[in-house]
């Protein structure tokens, strides 16, 4: 198997669990503490738009790998979705694809992302304006809320032993199910 073909393929969490759990000792032996994609917004406005606001008054150079690891997270989805996309459909459990035949998304083609709800015409309906909008706004004010995102707070906090990372993984988890289980059923209705 070549490499090209090997990233083609969902990584086995042998493989991608320990990558992820050693960039904990990694971020600490260089002296971070804090890891999280959605602080990397918070230095970008500082950088950019240094207005007199006390939250942007810092020395966000100090954070400036932040910024790059997030740019390398956009570089990489853009490189692997170019180059090495896996061209097979992706398989769904049978009886995930009966109850969203029951919401109207027919997922007969097999993508990642429904047509039914991916397109221009339901973005401007009421059903996109609460996917899109509502859902963003929500989890933007969730992230701020909470002092960083799931994976600021699920993969360092808790790594790190801190008592409010632990309450916000699992007001994630909580927050997830019920979105998944309740929510998204009564928007998929509209």
């Amino acid at each position: 198997m070549s490499i090209a073909d090997w990233l083609k393929q969902p990584w086995p969490w042998y493989v991608a669990g320990p990558l992820i759990g050693l960039l904990v000792p990694v971020l600490l032996l260089i002296g971070n503490k804090s890891f999280g994609v959605s602080s990397s917004l918070r230095h970008v406005c500082a950088a950019c738009f240094p207005a007199n606001i006390s939250f942007f008054k810092y020395d966000w150079k100090k954070e400036l790998w932040n910024l790059f690891f997030v740019a390398g997270i956009m570089i990489g989805a853009v490189l692997i979705s170019q180059f090495f996309s896996n061209p097979n459909p992706v398989h769904l459990n049978p009886k995930l694809v009966e109850e969203l035949g029951q919401y109207g998304i027919n997922n007969s083609s097999n993508k990642l992302f429904p047509p039914e709800l991916f397109n221009w015409n339901t973005l401007i309906s009421l059903k996109g304006v609460v996917i899109m909008l509502a859902g963003g706004f929500l989890v933007g004010f969730g992230t701020r809320y909470a002092g960083g995102c799931t994976s600021g707070h699920s993969i360092m906090g808790l790594s790190n032993l801190q008592l409010p990372s632990l309450i916000a993984t699992i007001s994630f988890m909580a927050g997830g199910f019920i979105a998944a289980n309740f929510l998204l059923p009564l928007i998929l209705k509209l």
